[in-house]
């Protein structure tokens, strides 16, 4: 598979302005809606990006943005569809990064199992210095996990695996 410094995104940023930069591609992915995802299914179609129709799975970053709680199904199922197992546990070295950002991000933990990392406040510039993280990082051909431990290091991304936390019976965080 070919690997290239591009990142697809679900209404994250604004790809034109991203795709100023020559050294990355920024595409877009939707949903589809119930009829188009079966015949995908039908047919073994993964889910696509919509200009160049790549495989989501080619990329080297998918982004999400998390603007309400009610699209979270609708995350787990875009991973599903394109072949990116739904557990960040359980995704592999040649998967991209799955990152979330937006609105939701105030609170992660909900959906922690599924990211391999977040990005907490403004996506505009820092998205640019995450990418750039994840550049050099692939260049040193660094393994996933070490991976994700230096993009931990970049101002305002939270890597949810390199955390160990534990839950009260009420749901609240009881230690970190």
């Amino acid at each position: 598979r070919r690997r290239a410094d591009r990142v697809v995104v679900s209404i994250f940023v604004n790809p034109i302005q991203f795709n100023r930069r020559e050294d990355f591609a920024c595409e877009r992915i939707y949903a589809p809606w119930v009829d188009l995802e079966t015949r995908m299914r039908e047919h073994g179609i993964p889910l696509f990006s919509t200009e160049s129709f790549a495989p989501v799975a080619d990329f080297d970053v998918l982004g999400f943005s998390l603007q309400a709680e009610l699209n979270y199904s609708n995350i787990l199922n875009m991973l599903d569809l394109a072949g990116i197992p739904v557990w960040q546990r359980d995704r592999r070295e040649t998967d991209p990064i799955v990152l979330g950002g937006g609105p939701c991000t105030a609170n992660p933990e909900p959906i922690a199992d599924f990211f391999d990392a977040f990005l907490i406040g403004d996506a505009e510039e820092a998205l640019l210095v995450f990418m750039d993280a994840c550049r050099a990082a692939r260049a040193e051909g660094l393994p996933r996990r070490e991976m994700l431990v230096r993009l931990a290091g970049v101002d305002g991304v939270y890597v949810p695996s390199l955390y160990d936390v534990t839950y009260k019976e009420d749901g609240r965080i009881a230690s970190i």
